[in-house]
């Protein structure tokens, strides 16, 4: 028997409910999607308005109106999800199910909190619910590609990071010897702050050293910084063609003993001889 889920509603209303809320191939539910997205864009773009001091001033009270109605209606919408799904606390637990959770609580958490409505912006998340809407489900799987490569490429961006960060020590300890205090350096993790800038190519100019020996320093820091930069990308490249790479099969020909087959080939693409591993094709 199949495991119940959100995708398995109970009957009764609760089954229509279902319908409406979750799935976006009726009318009923199409519409309910789409009137939600515009829900959730209004009171993103309420937020944002509510940020800038000319319309907080001329409408302060109606954007604080508008953003306490929304969180009413999009408060009463995660309830009627959570009664509509056969197992409310798995979808709670789910990743839409905590989005939608915390895109209510700054609202609450303001009161106590005065300011935290501004984190009210992660309802920006709920538009991924558009790639369902729109039937763009399959782009949800290079999501997943892409997230295979990052996972793939941790351990050496991990070295890389910790490479870098050897790096700013190092020149940060220089620079704080050659500059000194009346220049600006006053500290190694002062220092450290400037190299990470200069690293990264960035380049704020509160503190620039002024000695020819730490200019001398600081070009070389920056010609590193542009060659440093393309590393990452060449790591996460290469782990995204071997995520979208097809499995290839590890066992060698009998006959020239090359690997590196796909898993269909039913003969060697070096010497032309039948593969074990799959059943030769008739002859004619």
């Amino acid at each position: 028997m199949d495991r119940p889920s959100e995708q398995s509603p109970p009957s009764g209303f609760r089954a229509r409910l279902h319908t409406v809320i979750f799935e976006a191939d009726t009318p009923a539910g199409k519409a309910f999607d789409i009137a939600l997205l515009w829900a959730i864009v209004f009171s993103v773009v309420a937020v944002m308005l509510e940020s800038v001091a000319q319309v907080r001033t001329g409408y302060g009270s109606w954007l604080h109106t508008a953003e306490w109605v929304f969180t009413v209606l999009f408060a009463l919408e995660y309830v009627l999800r959570l009664i509509a799904v056969r197992q409310p606390l798995h979808y709670a637990r789910s990743f839409f199910g905590i989005v939608d959770l915390m895109a209510l609580l700054p609202s609450f958490l303001s009161v106590l909190f005065p300011g935290a409505q501004t984190l009210l912006v992660i309802r920006v998340l709920r538009l991924l619910r558009v790639f369902r809407i729109l039937k763009l489900g399959h782009l949800l799987g290079q999501a997943e590609v892409l997230l295979t490569a990052l996972r793939a490429s941790r351990p050496k961006i991990i070295v890389f990071l910790g490479t870098v960060l050897s790096i700013d020590v190092i020149m940060g300890a220089v620079m704080y010897l050659v500059e000194g205090e009346e220049h600006g350096f006053d500290s190694i993790p002062r220092s450290m702050y400037w190299a990470i800038v200069t690293m990264t190519t960035v380049g704020f100019g509160d503190i620039t050293p002024k000695t020819v020996l730490g200019q001398f320093l600081a070009s070389i820091l920056m010609v590193m910084g542009y060659g440093i930069i393309a590393v990452p990308t060449g790591i996460v490249s290469v782990e995204l063609a071997a995520a979208t790479r097809p499995p290839l099969n590890t066992q060698a020909c009998p006959g020239c003993g090359a690997q590196g087959h796909d898993l269909d080939a039913r003969h060697c693409k070096r010497c032309g001889t039948a593969l074990d591993w799959t059943p030769s094709r008739p002859t004619g």
